[in-house]
């Protein structure tokens, strides 16, 4: 998952169902979690490419499209994935975290430099926030996404391959939702009139 898009649950303008989105990115995770358990890293690896593949198509077919952040980390898990069973190095698979998040942050980061807040031109249909609302969420996402990769970097080189995939799924998840949901403050205090459609 996109790690991401799990905050637009809380949008009152969003039509597509929260659950059924947040279960469609949870899902190749969970399969990656459970065939590395029961087997080892290169089957989860395989299977989660797999996972990711059905989960974007089942995104297309059900709503139509693919939401931006699971299309991108959905990009890096076949092109990573495909490197670790091709080479048969683990390291792929376990730079794939640092290298997505790295990729969110330089771009929502470059956007501020450049006057462009550019959450607002992703959930600008769910959110409706004054400018300076947009501008503090999507530095504070940039931040967040910094924080990801180099907890990334941490877990894959202390802990056990087993231990880091486990962390992925019960580590990070909760973290990027607690995160999420920390912002409810933020949306409500910036919060302005939709703009009327044209």
């Amino acid at each position: 998952m996109s790690q991401l898009d799990t905050k637009s649950a809380a949008g009152p303008h969003n039509a597509e169902p929260p659950l059924l989105k947040f279960l469609l990115e949870l899902g190749p995770l969970v399969v990656f979690f459970i065939v590395n358990a029961r087997a080892d890293i290169f089957w989860g690896t395989g299977c989660f490419v797999v996972a990711t593949l059905v989960s974007l198509t089942a995104s297309r077919i059900l709503f139509g499209k693919i939401p931006v952040m699971p299309l991108v980390s959905g990009v890096f898990v076949i092109l990573f994935g495909s490197l670790t069973l091709y080479l048969q190095d683990e390291l792929f698979i376990k730079l794939k975290p640092t290298i997505v998040n790295g990729i969110f942050a330089s771009i929502l980061f470059g956007g501020l430099l450049f006057g462009h807040a550019l959450l607002k031109y992703l959930f600008g249909d769910v959110f409706a926030l004054t400018a300076e609302g947009w501008r503090k969420l999507t530095f504070r996402w940039a931040c967040f996404f910094v924080f990801l990769a180099i907890l990334n970097e941490v877990t894959w080189r202390l802990l056990s391959t087993d231990a880091w995939v486990s962390f992925k799924l019960f580590g990070i998840m909760p973290i990027t939702m607690a995160f999420a949901i920390a912002q409810v403050g933020l949306l409500k205090r910036y919060a302005s009139d939709p703009e009327p459609n044209n």
